[in-house]
């Protein structure tokens, strides 16, 4: 994972996250009063762990290549339809080395395609689940019978036991 990365993608979009976030109680548990508060502003969640049909895994929805906004826009309508209204989105920081500037514009339009079915994103940075190995380009194809068969961890193990990252 690179500095250049966490700087400028990952760290800004916490911090943005975070500060949305900024209560004056914030150490202290909420009372009722507040939590309906929150309750009506926002409705009840409902929703899922999204990726496109057409992508195997996180890497492949995000490449410019494979960026696939027909299906996003076809599949989130799907979910509005049933009355989802949030959905998790994992990110790949590969898509990100890739073409920085196309990840971002592709993240935008993904916002702006889940804002028009009203559906908010929660976004997932980090995943340390099934493959270990993983490479930019043409991702492999299912393999029947297996679930989850393409997807990939993000940083892979080596990645994430990489004491270079650790203050």
């Amino acid at each position: 994972m690179s500095i250049k990365f966490l700087c400028s993608f990952l760290l800004p979009t916490i911090i943005i996250f975070c500060s949305c976030q900024v209560d004056e109680n914030k150490n202290q548990k909420w009372t009722e009063e507040q939590a309906n508060r929150w309750s009506v502003k926002n409705g009840w969640l409902r929703g899922a762990n999204f990726i496109s049909s057409t992508a195997i895994n996180q890497l492949e929805m995000w490449q410019a290549e494979t960026f696939d906004t027909t299906t996003i826009s076809r599949e989130l309508g799907f979910a509005e339809s049933i009355g989802f209204n949030v959905m998790r989105v994992y990110l790949h920081h590969k898509a990100w080395i890739q073409d920085e500037e196309g990840f971002i514009n592709r993240v935008e339009k993904y916002l702006s395609i889940s804002s028009n079915h009203k559906i908010k994103t929660i976004f997932v940075f980090f995943d340390d689940c099934w493959n270990g190995t993983n490479k930019i380009g043409k991702q492999p194809l299912p393999k029947l019978g297996i679930h989850n068969s393409g997807w990939l961890q993000d940083p892979r193990q080596e990645g994430s036991s990489d004491t270079n990252y650790f203050p």
